[in-house]
């Protein structure tokens, strides 16, 4: 693996970061991605946000057809514990996965609670295509008016993820990857709103 787990790494946490603080926004870290040449089963990007938020102190879970041999990859190289749904810090939602088990680590996943909201999980989904078209409109904390985005997911991850963050300050927060290489975050604090097809 080439990638410079400094520079690379702070890369990405930058980008991330700036995507987690402004909730619509897309940014690229193909050039970080890119580094990595390793055979697996996840995007390049979605590597590399496990590299940077997995350490000895957090557990995660794995959703794919290929679960076993990625949570033995990420243990490997992170250190990571691998765990259940209910107890993971960080939930990997593979591209492989099917509609109903994105639904399942939606409504599976830890949402803190009122004396530890920072507890909660974090999912990381991947998805085939990220974009700002006008499918979703986001409104909330780091937004000016309005943000609009849409994300190629075939199922109802708007309203589970509505439901699970309905008693704020606990909820989950999600990671979005692409096969571009993007990265969109959706933080607790975000609303949904679907466009309404005239």
């Amino acid at each position: 693996m080439k990638l410079d787990l400094v520079h690379d790494i702070q890369a990405a946490y930058r980008k991330t970061l700036d995507s987690m603080s402004r909730p619509g926004l897309i940014n690229n870290i193909r050039e970080q991605a890119s580094t990595i040449d390793m055979d697996i089963w996840c995007f390049n990007s979605t590597l590399v946000l496990t590299l940077m938020l997995l350490d000895t102190e957090v557990k995660f879970k794995i959703c794919s057809e290929h679960e076993a041999e990625m949570a033995k990859l990420i243990n490997q190289l992170t250190y990571a514990k691998a765990t259940e749904l209910e107890s993971a810090d960080y939930i990997l939602v593979l591209h492989d996965c099917k509609p109903a088990d994105l639904e399942k680590a939606l409504h599976m996943a830890y949402p803190g609670d009122l004396l530890d909201p920072h507890k909660a999980a974090t999912l990381i989904i991947e998805t085939d295509l990220l974009s700002n078209d006008r499918n979703l409109t986001l409104t909330g904390p780091g937004i000016y008016k309005e943000n609009y985005i849409d994300v190629k997911l075939s199922n109802q991850w708007v309203e589970i993820r509505e439901e699970k963050n309905s008693e704020y300050p606990m909820g989950i927060d999600l990671i979005f990857t692409d096969r571009q290489d993007n990265v969109l975050c959706l933080p607790r604090t975000t609303q949904i709103r679907k466009q309404v097809v005239g």
